[in-house]
């Protein structure tokens, strides 16, 4: 086992990251960017750019025809790269060299069908041979997960489950006894206009899942801004950041352009989990 979680994924890179970023009196930032989008390449390039901007871990998501827990921002992307053709072995490219660039933790965030028709040996072989950290699996039961979960540990990869403010407590326990990693706690109400009531929903989930377990628990609660990013960094382990870096490559006139606004909103976000609250 220790042979094989040595030479494969890096489970232990994802932990000391977040451990590190506790160490330090903060919270870690974490980006997330789906692979082949705006291309292929240019995928690559936006993850190695927001790793450059301060992000300490990056999750790169896997483009699918029905992404049911994404918002329009990043369904649109995922659009964009389906339509370019992107395939599973792009996104284990991407996931390679942009840990081979950076030696940073990097993720794999993707719902269970492309998986499931893939060959759950397979990818998490592919995944762990490609440096992998583990996988984030939104709409994975528990209950239905101890193939993917004997897989992953075999080769070295975390399994992040995702918990809800509907998540009952019992409830919140059985996740967190099967994941690693760290937990991803997700503010599904998330909605404009309702910003406080959603910040206390999810310091309140929080608080109730770390009360289950020890893992660091990160929050995706539609941040965009650094004092966002400070508010939740007051209560959480990790902050995670999607549609807002989806956006500034979907509104940038090239992708030089695309880039660079990739790269500063990472470190707008760096010095915002990095506030003392």
């Amino acid at each position: 086992m220790s042979g094989a979680a040595f030479n494969g994924g890096k489970v232990e890179l994802l932990s000391d990251t977040l451990a590190r970023a506790k160490a330090e009196d903060r919270a870690a930032l974490i980006a997330y960017l789906p692979a082949g989008f705006p291309t292929v390449d240019g995928g690559i390039e936006a993850v190695k750019a927001a790793f450059d901007g301060g992000a300490d871990i990056v999750e790169v998501g896997l483009p699918h025809s029905d992404p049911v827990l994404d918002g329009p921002v990043i369904q649109t992307a995922d659009d964009i790269a389906l339509r370019g053709g992107v395939k599973i072995a792009d996104v284990m490219r991407t996931v390679r060299e942009a840990f081979e660039a950076t030696g940073k933790p990097v993720l794999v965030m993707t719902y269970w069908n492309p998986i499931d028709r893939y060959g759950i040996e397979r990818f998490t072989a592919e995944l762990a041979e490609a440096g992998g950290a583990g996988c984030i699996l939104p709409d994975l039961p528990v209950q239905e997960s101890a193939v993917w979960r004997e897989h992953a540990d075999k080769h070295g990869l975390a399994t992040v489950f995702v918990v809800a403010p509907s998540s009952k407590d019992e409830r919140l326990a059985t996740i967190t006894r099967a994941g690693s990693g760290f937990v991803y706690a997700a503010s599904l109400m998330g909605v404009t206009g309702t910003r406080e009531s959603v910040g206390e929903q999810a310091a309140d989930l929080v608080r109730r899942t770390r009360a289950t377990t020890e893992l660091p628990v990160c929050v995706g609660l539609g941040v965009s801004n650094a004092e966002q990013a400070a508010e939740v960094a007051s209560f959480a382990d990790g902050v995670i950041v999607g549609s807002a870096f989806v956006k500034r490559l979907l509104d940038a006139a090239d992708e030089a352009a695309g880039l660079a606004a990739v790269r500063e909103l990472a470190g707008e976000l760096a010095r915002g989990v990095r506030r003392l609250s």
